[in-house]
């Protein structure tokens, strides 16, 4: 039994861990050039990136995000500085952090680091993001920085676990909604590379659509 038990409900929670377990890519860790901390609402990825640096997984973190509607009230001076604070608290030297404070969208993430890294000879990135936000990223990075070798990575955590953290389901499941919906659609506006999206996953994306988890669709 999970140590955080969530509210959601029991006619939810097979299509909600469905599409909660899609996005986990399981990536092998290693050591890579940089750390790319994921601007969100959730500080968690602030939190990852600080211990993966502490364990030796890359020597530079870049924190990338300006505000985006959900996080705007929560960072007011944008997700970039905030999370770097943040890592600084956790023991990440100031020296080691670099601020990308423009980006507004995921796309923008990868494109704008790239451009604040461009000064030095990255060949290996890990980018750490909500754990719902790992495929997306990947699909992402790989059109928009092809020539790096990418691994993602997301604090692990159950889904109960991220509720809990978040204390908003209703807004988990939505953004939960919206990457999934952004796998397919991205890819087909030549955003992204195209992704493996199994037929379980499309029904249990319908059937959220359906339930009213429209918030985040495109």
């Amino acid at each position: 039994m999970s140590p955080h038990p969530s509210t959601l409900d029991d006619h939810l929670r097979a299509d909600v861990e469905t599409l909660w377990r899609y996005h986990h890519l399981d990536h092998e860790p290693r050591r890579t050039d940089v750390g790319v901390g994921l601007g969100s609402h959730d500080l968690g990825v602030a939190d990852h990136t600080a211990d993966l640096y502490h364990a030796g997984r890359f020597p530079l973190v870049v924190f990338t995000g300006a505000n985006a509607p959900t996080t705007v009230d929560l960072f007011p001076r944008g997700e970039a500085v905030h999370f770097g604070e943040h890592a600084r608290a956790r023991g990440v030297p100031a020296a080691a952090i670099r601020l990308e404070t423009r980006a507004t969208n995921t796309g923008e993430n990868i494109t704008f680091t790239r451009r604040l890294l461009a000064d030095l000879d990255v060949r290996s990135v890990t980018l750490v993001s909500r754990p719902y936000q790992q495929r997306r990223a990947y699909a992402t990075c790989r059109k928009l920085w092809p020539e790096v070798d990418v691994v993602c990575a997301a604090k692990p955590q159950t889904l109960d676990e991220h509720l809990h953290t978040i204390g908003d389901d209703d807004r988990v499941i939505n953004m939960l909604v919206g990457d999934t919906q952004r796998i397919i659609l991205y890819a087909e506006r030549g955003f992204a590379i195209p992704q493996p999206f199994p037929a379980d996953v499309h029904n249990a994306l319908q059937r959220l659509i359906a339930a009213g988890f429209t918030k985040r669709l495109v």
